[in-house]
């Protein structure tokens, strides 16, 4: 005989979005739960900056010129694009997104502000995750503590991240991001308990 399908087994899982201000720690959060957590499937976002170091192809982005990005948004291969802090171009492959919903896999989305934003316009029903710093001094000093910009970026930066924490009331939940791990383990526990699209 067969066994009746647990509620929710046929219908997607919901894509839980992690978004929030610049060198808030959105890329070591969502290292930390690829590396601890294999369960939850992570999308890996197209880009046309260099990669920093220790950044490989495929896992933390895939790297590509800006007329391939083009030929990507124009194909509408994209489930949403942006450029950040006016220099770069992002975008989040539609089709992989896609495909590990319908496997009914737990999949986190890490993009910027303006993705989020795109995302909620395509997928109202996914969850939203805002990451935010303990504070706005501490902020400061990790996005010149790691060293990977310019002065003049950095500002850019800072200037972007003062209109990004505003957006904060936009979202369903705020993480602060005061220890990594346990930031982490906060946000599976949201993806955990968000499994699929049939619940509010």
């Amino acid at each position: 005989m067969t066994q009746p399908a647990h509620e929710g087994e046929d219908r997607p899982h919901r894509l839980v979005v992690l978004a929030g201000p610049t060198a808030v720690g959105k890329g070591t959060v969502s290292a930390y739960v690829r590396e601890h957590f294999p369960e939850v499937w992570l999308s890996v976002s197209v880009t046309t900056r260099h990669p920093r170091p220790g950044e490989v192809e495929g896992v933390h982005y895939h790297f590509v010129d800006e007329p391939e990005f083009t030929r990507l948004e124009d194909a509408g291969e994209l489930l949403e694009s942006a450029v950040v802090h006016g220099r770069h171009h992002y975008g989040t492959p539609r089709r992989p997104v896609e495909e590990a919903l319908h496997a009914h896999r737990m999949a986190l989305l890490e993009i910027d502000l303006q993705g989020a934003r795109q995302v909620r316009d395509t997928m109202p029903e996914a969850f939203f995750v805002f990451l935010a710093p303990p504070s706005w001094d501490e902020l400061v000093r990790r996005l010149v503590g790691r060293g990977t910009e310019t002065a003049e970026e950095q500002e850019r930066r800072l200037e972007t991240a003062r209109i990004e924490l505003a957006a904060e009331k936009e979202f369903d939940v705020t993480i602060v991001n005061a220890s990594v791990r346990d930031a982490a383990g906060q946000l599976v526990k949201l993806i955990r308990s968000s499994p699929t699209t049939g619940k509010s």
